[in-house]
């Protein structure tokens, strides 16, 4: 489900008019493409026969690390700041659930203000398998981990139940913290916990589940952090309607930062959902495809009272049908339209390639300083003493470069592809050592008996001596000196069969 994928024409609602459809191509990456769901999407938009003041979705821009013309370093929010900036501003906000770092990137460049992760489709993208509590707290920290990275909104993190007690729950949000989430979304259902929407829900009680809240911000303290806690409570579901506010009520008066009904039934159970701790933040779900909680638009959400609203299956949801779509069109010998998936340029500036290219001309490396006089004089000078490597003020100069020569290997096969003499030597190494007049080591190598041609781009003294003859003269299994004679510097050259 981590893959890139593609869509058919299928008809796309938008969230804030009444329904109009249009026949458009998407998918994860083509809803990015097409900006889709995108939040500019939701401009200023006259109610009729309403009479009342046209809204505006404000988007909030978080602020970031810059620099200043003097190379000043300037100071920027923490996720949790920017959430909580967002949480304070007017509107309502929406935020797309995504489940890898690929569909964060897209929430991002659609230009949403923060998102959330869904434990739902991490379990199906990660894991293949259904939220049933199967995906472990250390798989949706890594997930989360690979997410807040990807992108510099805000992510708000699905922590399901905390994965066990309040101790575990500590745990978990200290964890959470430290993987870069702005927020996390704690719920009060038993092990195994199951989607919010599905049967054979049930929940702690109403004691043990405020446990849990003071438990996550206890470990908010500890870490000093200001990470957003959302209670969220099923007992919607689980017990009754009436439980379920007296559970968000608790969770208020325990210190929760936002509240989070999941599967409430009707707008009416929304709106009295509304009236508790008024001051509290709300949460909706809307559920695409068939939930248990009407969907209304983001203007009427915010009618009702909420701040923020999650769409959990968007994304995973027509990656699935997209995949599904482009698989049967491949079994049956053709690809998928150009119409359908974005071209390989587009996928391309998607991941960022283009940002690496640019980026990466910041480390090309420049051209080498020329060697010394000296070291092209010698040739092999590729060891300096220490006296060498100081100039005439007794500072340091930089070492002249070496040029690495790779010749080609020696073989000496026969006319009946067989080899001569030499053969049973070639796999030998040969060891070069060049003394100076001065008495100082400058250079000392050990190479196979193979690689000779080449030699004498290292060693020039070495030039008109046939090192093959010499090798085809020594006798099996001889060790010792080959050669051991003074260049024209007056450097004793000496080279060893071992």
């Amino acid at each position: 489900m981590e893959h890139l994928a593609i869509a058919k024409d299928y008809n796309v609602q938008p969230l804030l008019f009444p329904p109009i459809t249009t026949a458009t191509s998407v998918a994860a990456i083509y809803l990015h493409r097409n900006n889709l769901i995108s939040s500019n999407f939701f401009s200023t938009r006259k109610r009729a026969a309403t009479g009342k003041c046209a809204r505006r979705l404000t988007p909030i821009t978080s602020s970031t690390t810059t620099t200043s013309s003097g190379g000043e370093r300037m100071s920027f929010d923490s996720p949790a700041k920017a959430l909580r900036r967002l949480l304070d501003s007017p509107g309502i906000h929406q935020g797309p659930a995504c489940f890898d770092a690929l569909s964060a990137k897209l929430v991002k460049n659609a230009g949403f203000d923060f998102c959330f992760t869904s434990g739902f489709s991490i379990s199906a993208a990660r894991l293949g398998l259904p939220d049933v509590g199967l995906i472990s707290y250390g798989e949706m920290v890594d997930q989360g981990q690979k997410i807040t990275d990807a992108v510099s909104i805000p992510v708000i993190g699905d922590g399901d139940n905390g994965y066990g007690n309040a101790m575990n729950v500590k745990r978990t949000v200290k964890g959470y913290i430290k993987a870069g989430f702005a927020g996390i979304i704690l719920e009060d259902q038993v092990s195994p916990k199951a989607c919010g929407h599905t049967q054979g829900r049930k929940v702690t009680s109403i004691d043990e589940a405020v446990m849990r809240i003071k438990a996550a911000i206890d470990a908010r303290r500890d870490s000093g952090s200001d990470i957003v806690i959302v209670a969220r409570t099923d007992s919607r579901q689980a017990v009754s309607f009436e439980e379920s506010l007296r559970r968000s009520q608790a969770f208020a008066d325990a210190g929760a930062d936002v509240l989070f009904i999941d599967a409430l039934a009707t707008r009416q159970e929304m709106q009295a959902f509304c009236e508790i701790s008024p001051s509290v933040p709300k949460m909706a779900n809307m559920l695409e495809g068939g939930g248990k909680t009407p969907i209304l638009t983001p203007i009427e959400l915010e009618d009702i009272g909420y701040k923020i609203v999650a769409y959990p299956l968007s994304l995973i949801g027509v990656s699935i049908h997209a995949m599904q779509d482009a698989l049967n069109a491949i079994r049956r010998g053709h690809i998928p339209s150009p119409g359908s998936m974005p071209s390989f340029e587009e996928v391309k500036n998607i991941l960022g390639f283009n940002d690496y290219y640019e980026e990466e001309k910041l480390y090309a490396s420049t051209l080498m300083p020329q060697p010394s006089p000296r070291a092209v004089e010698s040739g092999y000078n590729l060891i300096q003493s220490d006296q060498d490597s100081l100039n005439e003020n007794g500072q340091s100069v930089q070492d002249p470069p070496v040029e690495v020569v790779i010749p080609e290997v020696y073989t000496n096969y026969g006319a009946d592809a067989s080899r001569e003499a030499f053969g049973s030597i070639w796999s030998r190494t040969l060891r070069i050592k060049v003394t100076g007049n001065d008495g100082s080591n400058k250079l000392d190598v050990r190479i196979p008996a193979g690689f000779l041609d080449g030699i004498t781009n290292i060693v020039p003294a070495l030039v008109g001596v046939n090192l093959k003859q010499l090798l085809n003269n020594a006798a099996e299994g001889m060790q010792g000196t080959l050669l051991d004679f003074n260049d024209t510097l007056g450097d004793r050259i000496q080279v060893f069969l071992e």
